[in-house]
């Protein structure tokens, strides 16, 4: 027994608290659609006694000590863990690249602008252009980044943030840019079998309250082609062509029947339509139509996007122009290339997607501590 004859305040509470513990750690009662539209107005209010996004997220600092969101953020700093060991210990090297840009990384409009000292220039979405002049150029070979990506684009989605944490990586190529796809395809079963091993008890609290199916993977990651997971759609019904870009309900459909046809929540797609994919893409030296890019998905949605780069400034120019990128704006990352350059490939993960998807959460603002979208800046 315990008798409590005298007890110190560290600093006392000046304010209200905005909701209860209890109500926040409530289990969720109905499970939520992972993709499509966001309302915030719908997710400010709360209904028997649980407590509304919007409001969670107004008082962030409150909401972060549940035990789910303890252990949600406790599983995202495990996979970017994960992620550095398992490149390092192939070699890689950690850089860290600007995010002040003269021209987009991508090309496009969904970036940030600013003017810099009277020059325009925009905040980068993605450390694309670079870590390839480090590992194609610049002798690294293999290089890795972790560090913040800005859209700005207006998508009030499910899935979608206008500020995410990236996790890049670059490589040579030695022979065929399958040995990108085995370095993908390996590092996440070393965070996969990490996260299992060393955040059992974290998996368990997210799941106490935000209820998921247990996430399946192989040790030998299942690979497809583009050709094959249309194929897969439309013996399932689904109308979907070679050469059309998937969309989201076609991705998580194709995620489904993986799912139930190879026992798996994990998996790559490859040889992608060149149409859909940035300027840089390689194109498919067999058919004009494809490209040397793939995807990865869990539990039916992209959580990377990758390919074998151009690596002849010729090419890159044409490609550029035809997707209307004044080259101006990207001579020096082509001029890098004018002094020989290695073949290369890559991909950009996004971290918080990720989390999001790995533990079966139905919205990306869960596993983001301070999420950024069309309609938040604050806290």
């Amino acid at each position: 027994e315990i008798q409590v004859t005298k007890y110190h305040c560290v600093h006392k509470a000046t304010a209200a608290m905005p909701f209860q513990m209890e109500d926040a750690c409530r289990p969720d009662l109905v499970r939520e659609t992972d993709v499509g539209a966001y309302d915030h107005e719908a997710n400010s209010s709360a209904e028997m006694g649980r407590v509304g996004q919007e409001t969670r997220l107004d008082h962030r600092w409150i909401d972060l000590r549940t035990p789910a969101n303890q252990s949600i953020f406790r599983v995202q700093s495990m996979v970017c863990t994960l992620f550095r060991e398992y490149l390092l210990s192939q070699n890689f090297i950690e850089i860290h690249t600007p995010k002040l840009l003269s021209g987009a990384s991508e090309g496009g409009a969904d970036v940030f602008t600013l003017d810099y000292f009277g020059r325009p220039a925009c905040l980068s979405m993605s450390p694309q252009l670079h870590k390839q002049m480090a590992a194609a150029c610049g002798g690294f070979e293999r290089v890795f980044e972790v560090g913040p990506v800005f859209r700005a684009e207006n998508s009030n989605t499910r899935r979608h943030l206008c500020e995410f944490t990236g996790l890049d990586f670059e490589m040579a190529i030695s022979e065929h840019y399958d040995e990108v796809l085995d370095v993908l395809g390996d590092l996440f079963v070393y965070i996969f079998d990490g996260l299992k091993e060393k955040c059992a008890s974290e998996i368990e609290r997210v799941k106490e309250q935000h209820g998921f199916d247990d996430f399946k993977y192989l040790q030998k990651t299942l690979k497809i082609d583009y050709a094959t997971g249309c194929k897969l759609l439309r013996e399932a019904g689904v109308d979907q062509g070679d050469y059309d870009d998937l969309s989201t309900e076609n991705e998580k459909k194709l995620g489904d029947i993986v799912r139930e046809k190879y026992d798996t929540d994990f998996f790559i797609m490859d040889k992608y339509p060149l149409a859909v994919r940035p300027f840089y893409t390689m194109p498919d030296p067999n058919n004009p139509k494809l490209s040397n890019s793939y995807d990865v998905f869990i539990r039916g949605q992209e959580i990377l996007s990758g390919a074998q780069r151009v690596h002849e400034p010729e090419l890159i120019e044409e490609r550029a122009k035809a997707w209307g990128i004044d080259v101006s704006t990207i001579a020096s990352y082509v001029d890098s290339f004018r002094n020989g350059a290695l073949p290369h490939g890559g991909g950009g993960i996004g971290l918080e997607r990720v989390v999001m998807l790995y533990l079966g959460l139905p919205n990306i603002r869960k596993s983001s501590m301070f999420p950024r979208d069309p309609r938040r800046i604050s806290p």
